[in-house]
């Protein structure tokens, strides 16, 4: 059986690229001794990694990935930036307790004990997919910790206002169908994840309008989060800016890279300002 994140990749990346000899096969990101770090936290010994020097910048992946997913940006950001990269509870090099149960919520608060633990008050934020998810709850959850956040391909809700129909169909269907036969560790491990992708997040529009900092908010035009959506975010965050790009799917950190890392460079380096009235002519 397919692991979670083969699906994903055959699913939502790119299957022509995956199936060759991919840069995630080669990339030391996710398994370099020298950058990588262990914290024991919150009942799970938790794996990151650190590049660079700068200004903090925590970037967040997806569901069932790791920190390889952000050999892109990687190396862009952190030529400014002093880049902190976490594997997830439960994903890539952090394992979990099968008893435990997951959600967007812990994993959050996980990385902010990360943060705790490095002494950082505060910092800008990258998160694609959940990882978008958990970039928005830190905003709500800690918003101390967020000076400004980027977010790709997040959504609030897991059902079909928020979620292509095809997907979403193909996640309730497959988290039965893993339900009926999660019996050995990695299946269980599996099933955790599978439940994120098809009963949560459900995060309100009035926690939206809590989040003080400002806020990229980017989908893809061909999005597995409908386009719509992703406007409903950003429409209810105080300070946010939108940003929807033509041609592009769920994996715009990967398949728009350079446009990604340029515009999300750019929002952190500028001041946010408010376009009104006359302004909205500019």
């Amino acid at each position: 059986m397919k692991t979670i994140i083969s699906v994903l990749f055959c699913l939502i990346f790119c299957s022509n690229l995956i199936a060759q000899q991919s840069p995630f096969d080669t990339t030391i990101y996710g398994r370099n001794n020298a950058a990588g770090h262990w914290l024991q936290t919150r009942g799970f010994k938790m794996y990151y990694e650190i590049y660079g020097q700068g200004e903090p910048l925590l970037i967040i992946h997806g569901n069932g990935g790791s920190i390889n997913n952000f050999l892109y940006q990687i190396p862009y950001f952190s030529k400014s930036y002093k880049v902190i990269l976490a594997d997830s509870r439960a994903q890539g090099k952090s394992a979990d307790s099968l008893n435990d149960s997951l959600s967007y919520e812990m994993i959050t608060d996980d990385l902010n004990a990360l943060l705790d633990s490095l002494h950082l008050d505060s910092c800008y934020v990258i998160g694609w997919s959940d990882g978008g998810i958990e970039g928005l709850l830190l905003a709500i959850r800690h918003p101390d910790k967020v000076k400004k956040f980027a977010v790709t391909g997040a959504n609030l809700t897991p059902d079909t206002s928020a979620v292509d129909p095809f997907v979403h169909d193909w996640a309730v269907n497959y988290n039965k169908e893993l339900s009926a036969k999660a019996t050995t560790p990695t299946l269980k491990n599996q099933l955790k994840l599978a439940h994120l992708l098809s009963y949560e997040p459900h995060i309100s529009l009035d926690a939206l309008h809590t989040i003080k900092c400002p806020a990229l908010i980017i989908g893809g035009d061909h999005d597995i989060l409908l386009p719509k959506h992703t406007m409903l975010i950003a429409d209810n965050i105080p300070k946010s800016y939108l940003w929807i790009i033509p041609n592009s799917g769920h994996s715009t950190p990967i398949f728009k890279k350079d446009q990604f890392n340029a515009v999300v460079d750019d929002f952190f380096k500028t001041p946010y300002r408010k376009i009104e009235q006359f302004g909205r002519f500019e």
